[in-house]
């Protein structure tokens, strides 16, 4: 009672002085201007970001996106008149930069002219990212320019799902044609698939046809070779026929010349014989001329004799040729049209196949452009061509066989003819030469007598005129067969000649149908391959139809809505769950500030509160002990109480538990007490900037405003030897997280803090006397 009484006394004194009793309710509201104005101060600073003046700049100039007009940065700006996220001033770029550099403005958001331009990139293979141009003045303030990073943060999000929405609807457009797309390329692969069967067929007839054409190019190069023999036989023909006329034309040259000779004889023996009928003087001397004309005759006849009959002979030679060459050419023709017909057939076959192949090509454009397919198109055509051009070159020849069998059948007959009328001819030398041979018997009996001379005369003269005419028209005939073997000398070489190109036509013929029949062999192994691909293809151009059918049928069951277009465009949403959740700034910085001023409160007190005197003379040291402790005690309560009121019902901070938020702060405010208590008790004056070094400690420690691990690993060190980590977690447990354990275990650490300072009190009381304080003090005006 007797320490109760001390501090009474001590009290009474201080109520009863104003200069200790003014500075004693001054400190009294040291923890509400610290927790209260702070705290009122950022309570809820992003509540009035509406004041907070942010100039936009508009820059886009627009572009066009699916034929429709894109303009991202007039969007943005209309989405930004619907926010009061800031106070936006929307103005030029001149005015933004001025604004900037004299601080009209926080920050500034430009919006480049290509926004919109670069935002249809996006489906481009190198897109560009629109870009929205941030420029916060920091120097100002740091803090606006983080505020608004996260601003431009959401914005960007917001455009960002403007633009995504522009392309979704895009994309879902594309879906519909896609449908359409497949559903005709669905019906493209069935008319594939119908046309691969027909092509399967098609491919089965060719390759039908390819080995009827190998077939037929085979019978066509077996029967070449007996037409390439009588070729040969003919060419060996033409030439002997050659040698032949050419001997009768140089034999007929010399009948003609010794027919002329035998014409002027008997034309000499006319006149002779004219003479002989004038004068009978003259006859001795005309017998004698007429005995040498007519041996002359005699020997004449002989010659055309022999002539007659190489002329005969030359003609049965010319006549077995002819009909030997007639024989050939008429196999010539037949083997010819033979090969022509082989050849139409060979025609209308390639014709077929390259036909097939560009239809096949024309339906496929696959198969069309493989280099293969193209080279056995371009191979099938050319066959075509070349068979086309063989067939008109057989025509041809077949014209000219036949033109060839036609006329060696007139020469033939001509030949007959010439062998009649050289065996005529013949006949009448022989004649000639019995009439020369008794001519000359004649002659002989004129010289026998000259009375039958006149009458032998006169049938000389009648026999010379008639022997005058039938040697003028055999001179004529004779002539005109000189002609015509000349003609078939020339004739025979134009024949050889002929053959001679046609034996070289055949061999070439033989040449080209061994190459026909090699390539329709490849053709046919083609049109097997052909046909199995037709088999694949068939196979696979089904199995097409099918997809794309069921592609299409997918694909068209993708209907679009503005929900849909809003989830592509914005496919995360984000569902916040707050843990312990913290309304606002005040709320959150309430444990740190009201730790702050209970602390700086306490220290204050020091300054109002004698630390060691008593009113009250002779007081023991236990009884002072007790005084000081309850005059610091009751100031902390009445701060605790005042600065807690305050929180609670001045600024309507919201707690899980009022009495619990009561009792902490006290709990927190008496701990401080005593531990700065004792530190000033035992230093005086430094102890108090002792107390100030432990609040700037315990401020970075504390982990009251960053988290822990944010602060310098050598700072975290004092964080668990310091009393305001526990104040700070404690008030967070009782204000935001409803965990009282965490409190009640942090309120224990704190009154053990508490409890332990105060003991080191409790000893300086008990072990320092008044004397040895006044000499403390003596000492320490000294040392000041």
């Amino acid at each position: 009672m007797k320490s109760l009484s001390v501090f009474m006394k001590d009290l009474g004194a201080a109520l009863k002085n104003p200069k200790v009793l003014i500075p004693m309710f001054v400190v009294l509201f040291i923890p509400v201007l610290y927790s209260g104005l702070f705290l009122k101060a950022f309570w809820d600073p992003y509540g009035k970001m509406n004041e907070l003046p942010v100039a936009v700049v508009n820059q886009d100039k627009g572009a066009l996106y699916e034929g429709k007009q894109l303009t991202a940065g007039s969007d943005l700006l209309n989405e930004l008149k619907k926010t009061d996220g800031f106070q936006w001033e929307f103005v030029s770029r001149e005015k933004a930069e001025a604004g900037l550099k004299d601080n009209t403005y926080y920050m500034a958001i430009v919006v480049p002219e290509d926004f919109s331009a670069k935002a249809t990139t996006l489906l481009d293979a190198e897109p560009q990212p629109a870009k929205i141009i941030f420029e916060p003045n920091e120097g100002y303030n740091f803090l606006a320019g983080q505020i608004g990073g996260s601003a431009v943060k959401e914005i960007k999000t917001k455009v960002s799902a403007k633009v995504t929405e522009a392309y979704t609807n895009s994309v879902f457009d594309k879906f519909t044609e896609i449908a359409s797309g497949l559903g005709e390329a669905g019906d493209g692969a069935t008319k594939i698939a119908d046309g691969a069967s027909k092509l399967d067929d098609g491919a089965v007839k060719l390759e039908d046809n390819l080995l009827l054409l190998t077939d037929g190019t085979g019978k066509l190069l077996s029967g070449v070779e007996p037409l390439t023999k009588g070729v040969a036989d003919l060419n060996t023909g033409a030439v002997a026929m050659e040698s032949g006329t050419t001997t009768l034309a140089d034999g007929l040259q010399k009948l003609s010349v010794a027919h002329q000779q035998l014409k002027d004889g008997v034309q000499q023996t006319a006149d002779g014989s004219k003479q002989l009928s004038n004068g009978l003087q003259q006859t001795v001397a005309g017998t004698v001329k007429l005995q040498a004309g007519t041996q002359s005759a005699v020997d004449g006849t002989v010659k055309l004799q022999d002539g007659t009959h190489s002329v005969v002979e030359g003609s049965v030679k010319l006549e077995a040729g002819l009909t030997s060459s007639v024989d050939g050419s008429a196999k010539l023709e037949a083997g010819i049209k033979a090969s022509a017909d082989g050849s139409v057939k060979v025609t209308e076959g390639a014709k077929a196949v390259a036909q097939g192949l560009q239809q096949l090509a024309q339906s496929n454009p696959q198969l069309a452009a493989s280099p293969d397919m193209q080279k056995l198109l371009a191979a099938s055509k050319t066959v075509a061509a070349g068979n086309e051009q063989l067939l008109q070159s057989q025509q041809q020849l077949l014209q000219g066989a036949t033109a060839l069998h036609s006329g060696q059948e007139q020469l033939l007959q001509g030949a007959t003819q010439l062998y009649t009328g050289s065996q005529q001819l013949d006949a009448g030398v022989s004649q000639l030469h019995d009439g020369a041979q008794q001519l000359n018997a004649g002659s002989t009996q004129l010289l026998e007598g000259q009375q039958k001379l006149a009458v032998g005369a006169t049938a000389l003269e009648a026999g010379g005129s008639k022997l005058a005419a039938g040697m003028t028209e055999f001179g004529s005939k004779l002539n005109e067969a000189a002609a015509g073997g000349t003609k078939l000398a020339d004739g025979g070489k134009a024949l050889e000649a002929g053959t001679s190109k046609l034996l070289s036509g055949v061999d070439q013929l033989g040449s080209g149908i061994s190459t026909v029949a090699d390539g329709s062999k490849k053709l046919a192994n083609g049109a097997g391959e052909l046909k199995n691909g037709m088999d694949e293809l068939k196979s696979g151009s089904n199995e097409l139809a099918t997809k794309l059918g069921d592609a299409a049928e997918q694909t068209s069951a993708v209907n679009k809505s503005d929900s849909m277009v809003q989830m592509f465009a914005q496919p995360v949403e984000i569902e916040e769950h707050k843990v312990n959740e913290v309304p606002n700034y005040g709320t959150g910085f309430a444990p740190y500030f009201l730790s702050l001023g209970l602390f700086v409160g306490a220290l204050i007190c020091t300054l109002v509160i004698p630390m060691r005197e008593s009113e009250v003379v002779g007081a023991s040291r236990f009884n002072r002990f007790i005084s000081r402790t309850l005059s610091f005690s009751m100031m902390s309560l009445l701060q605790s109480l005042l600065a807690a009121f305050v929180l609670l019902y001045g600024l309507g901070l919201e707690v899980h538990n009022v009495p619990l938020f009561l009792a902490f702060t006290f709990i927190t405010s008496l701990s401080f007490m005593w531990v700065i208590q004792a530190i000033v008790t035992w230093l005086d004056q430094p102890g108090r900037f002792v107390a100030i070094v432990i609040l700037i400690f315990q401020l970075t420690t504390s982990a009251g405003t960053f988290p822990l691990e944010l602060i310098p690993n050598w700072m975290k060190f004092f964080n668990p030897l310091l009393p305001m980590t526990y104040s700070v977690r404690g008030f967070k447990a009782v204000i935001s997280t409803g965990d009282y354990s965490v409190m009640w275990r942090d309120a224990g650490t704190l009154a053990i803090y508490g409890l332990v300072f105060l003991a080191f009190t409790f000893a300086y009381f008990m072990t320092r006397d008044l004397e040895n304080e006044a000499v403390m003090k003596s000492e320490q005006v000294l040392t000041v």
